[in-house]
Parts: C-alpha cells; structure tokens; sequence
C-alpha cells in the first residue's frame, strides 16, 4: 500500500502530540506525588517542634527577689513593648563585665552564689556536691533553646555544655541605657533570675551579645516567652531598643499575641 507523504506528515504530528500529552501526564504525576508527601497529608501528619514553651523564673523555696529599679509592667507584653523608649545604641568600646559586679555574687543573700541558684531552679533530679546544700553537681533539663533534653554534669570541660544565660546580654544593655545605671543598679541586672536561664552553652556562645533583632532561640515554641523575658528585664532597668530589635518583638508576638510580661512573682 502507498502512503501519501502528507498523510504520512499527519501521522508522525499526531504521534508527536501524543507523546508530549504522555510527558505532560507523567511531569504531573511526579508534581503530585511531592505534593502528597511535602504539602499535602503528610504536613497535617508532622508533628509540632517539641520543646519547652517557658521556662522558669523564681523558687519562693530557696530564692530570694533581687529588687530591680522599675516594678515589671503586668499584663500585656506586647503593650509593655509599646512603653519602653527606641533609640539608637551607645558605644560599647568602654563596656567591661566588671561595671555589672563580681560574677556570680551571692546578690539576694540566701546562702548561695547566683549560678548555683539558677541552676537548682531550672534543673531536675538535681545532685549537691557531697557536703554542700548550694553547689550544683549534676542534673537534667529541658533546654530551651534548642528544644533538646540536657543532662548537666559538673566538671571542668562539661560544665561548659550548660550556660547561665543573660536573657538580656550585659553587653547588650550596656549600649541601651544600663551605662546610666547605678553599681548596685547593674549588679541587681547582672543577677536578677527574670534575666537569667540555664541554656545549651554553644547556643548560648552563639547569641553573645545579640538582641532579638540579630539573635533568636532555634526551639520557636519558646520564643514568645524569651522575648516576653526581654521586654520585662529592659523595662524593670529602664533600657530602651533599637527600632529594628522592636521589629522583631513585634513579630514573634504577633504570633502570640496574649502574651504576658514575666515576674519573679
């Protein structure tokens, strides 16, 4: 049989369609099924990020306040936010820790140095060194900034994996109003337990200095309080943000806006 060349044309036009519709059926397939596990049932599947939401601010049993210079705002800490001045920072090229005190110092006068306290309040299934009721020999908690379970083993290179941190970074408020501070005033910063978590000590090396703007706590389930925490200290100390530290409040607590302030109360 002959074939006409332009049937023969026809047919080869037609063979290509068919197999671009087959390409196109196939690109789709493959688009669905990344949907399906990314996007679709598997998403709804994914569990939350574990981790703690808060973390721990005073012990009535064994702690004593540290008198800040403001009482904390109570209620909203979106609106306590709304209250604390902005400006720029200050030099920081005289900033030395010494001008916060003495690390450490036993400021609420319970018997215990500040490190110790916290890490009594903070840690569970806490061990005392043989022969004292203050120094902190072992223990485990949830850590926050990361959102991992920590054991705490005092030693002189494990005891570095957990921190005391500034919840508020000395360094931080010393360019943001804590240079017009007191001694005493510093002190009562440097050691007051709303200011202070026990936190994963490389974390903690990586916030250094930051404020909210340059630093936030990987575990996101905690970071309404950790900035709630912040607002709170710089009111209680009379410290003021930056216009981009404000920002970026702003928008964690969009996402919890009946946030409160925190207290030792």
């Amino acid at each position: 049989m002959t074939v006409s060349w332009s049937a023969y044309r026809r047919a080869r036009r037609r063979s290509r369609q068919a197999w671009a519709l087959v390409v196109l059926l196939a690109c789709a397939a493959v688009a669905l099924v990344a949907w399906f596990f990314t996007a679709g049932q598997f998403a709804v599947a994914e569990p939350a990020m574990a981790g703690p939401t808060a973390a721990p601010v005073f012990d009535a049993a064994f702690m004593k306040p540290v008198v800040p210079v403001h009482a904390v705002p109570q209620g909203s800490a979106r609106e306590a936010l709304e209250g604390l001045p902005v400006k720029g920072r200050a030099p920081n090229d005289n900033y030395e820790r010494e001008a916060f005190g003495q690390a450490w110092l036993d400021v609420d006068r319970n018997g215990c140095d500040t490190r110790n306290d916290i890490l009594r309040r903070d840690l569970t299934g806490v061990i005392f060194t043989e022969g004292s009721k203050c120094r902190i020999a072992a223990g485990t908690f949830d850590e926050p900034y990361t959102g991992q379970v920590v054991d705490f083993r005092r030693g002189q290179e494990s005891s570095k994996a957990v921190q005391i941190d500034h919840v508020v970074a000395l360094g931080d408020a010393w360019q943001k109003g804590a240079q017009q501070l007191t001694p005493q005033q510093r002190q009562s910063l440097a050691n007051d337990p709303v200011n202070l978590i026990a936190a994963d000590g490389p974390a903690n090396q990586q916030k250094s200095a930051g404020d909210a703007a340059t630093w936030l706590p990987k575990n996101k389930a905690f970071r309404c309080h950790y900035v709630a925490r912040q607002i709170s200290v710089k009111a209680a100390y009379g410290l003021w943000v930056t216009q981009p530290e404000k920002d970026a409040m702003k928008r964690v607590l969009d996402t919890c806006p009946d946030q409160s302030t925190v207290t030792a109360g």
